[in-house]
């Protein structure tokens, strides 16, 4: 990075807040190099392309209240808590020839190594310790600048991590591209000595500008657009969810009152097709329910206003609404 260095900070936790302020600088600040250090609490990111149901395990997030919200950067979907430290770069495009990941990547190894761990680049975008995965990251380009963003699971609960994006692949045909699942650790567990996560945080911030950056700050003006663009585009369902690429789902499950068999399409975020089979004793033609499903948002909250407009014991015997909604949308542990 060429030009003097900017630090800034979000102050803040919420997820789409902080993808609001990242995307903001990328497209308003172009006096300088910018670095970011910021968290997310409890939250699931999935890259661009990503079909936002196919990679979170919706039974996990209701129950844990997790939020999930679209990046603009592509790569796969990450579990964030606030054991991990998310570091953004923002700075020129400069020679495209010379802008690869290991341009940005370099300098959170060398940070790393310097700690005494055995870090490295590894594949398309990830950065391992000890051989497991502590870091992705993802970048994009904008008119003459680039984003490179990523993460550092320094002391983050994997569990979480496994039990967020944990979800049956099989049940989902997508042309968006899949996450795929890799051994993460935690930097915390690997170091020689022991450090805070407010330590780690100082210390990234002088490693990762070498020293040399200008505490900056956001104006009355710049967050109120800030704010304007997390309740326009990233506090909302049709770009958190209604982005996903168009995509087939299929699911059967098997009820005291019989199976139930669910297959739909899905684009833009709606139901376009939905047939269900299965051997439930139905007393009628599911015509008019599948009829009025069609063109639905493919959310649990409006496919159940839906079934509640309907007698569904006429056209599922004793498999109640609940049991309905688990099928269509994976709800059980």
């Amino acid at each position: 990075m060429g030009k003097k260095t900017i630090y800034l900070e979000t102050n803040s936790t919420n997820p789409y807040y902080n993808l609001a302020f990242e995307e903001y600088i990328l497209q308003n600040r172009k006096d300088a190099d910018y670095l970011l250090l910021w968290q997310n609490a409890n939250t699931i990111v999935v890259g661009q392309n990503q079909n936002t149901e196919a990679e979170i395990n919706r039974a996990f997030v209701e129950k844990h209240h997790i939020n999930v919200v679209r990046r603009s950067t592509g790569g796969g979907a990450v579990y964030h808590d606030l054991g991990n430290l998310n570091y953004s770069f923002i700075t020129d495009i400069g020679d495209r020839s010379q802008l690869t990941m290991k341009k940005f990547t370099v300098p959170i190894v060398n940070a790393l190594t310097s700690l005494g761990l055995d870090a490295e680049a590894s594949g398309r975008n990830d950065i391992l310790v000890n051989g497991k995965k502590v870091s992705g990251t993802a970048q994009r380009m904008t008119q003459n600048r680039v984003l490179h963003h990523g993460t550092l699971l320094f002391d983050s609960n994997p569990e979480m991590i496994s039990g967020a994006l944990n979800v049956k692949k099989e049940k989902f045909i997508s042309k968006s591209s899949k996450s795929v699942a890799s051994r993460v650790g935690n930097i915390r567990s690997a170091l020689p000595k022991d450090m805070t996560l407010p330590e780690f945080w100082d210390y990234l911030k002088s490693a990762l500008s070498e020293n040399e950056y200008e505490i900056g700050c956001v104006t009355e003006e710049e967050l109120q657009a800030i704010e304007k663009l997390k309740k326009e585009k990233y506090d909302t369902w049709d770009w958190n969810y209604g982005n996903s690429p168009k995509y087939n789902f299929n699911n059967s499950k098997r009820y005291s009152g019989g199976t139930v068999e669910v297959r739909l399409f899905v684009e833009n975020g709606y139901i376009s097709e939905i047939s269900f089979y299965g051997d439930f004793l139905s007393l009628t033609s599911l015509d008019a329910l599948t009829d009025t499903l069609t063109g639905c948002k493919y959310t649990p909250e409006d496919v159940g206003n839906v079934l509640d407009s309907f007698d569904l014991s006429l056209f599922f015997g004793t498999i109640t609404k609940e049991d309905i909604l688990h099928t269509i949308f994976l709800l059980e542990e």
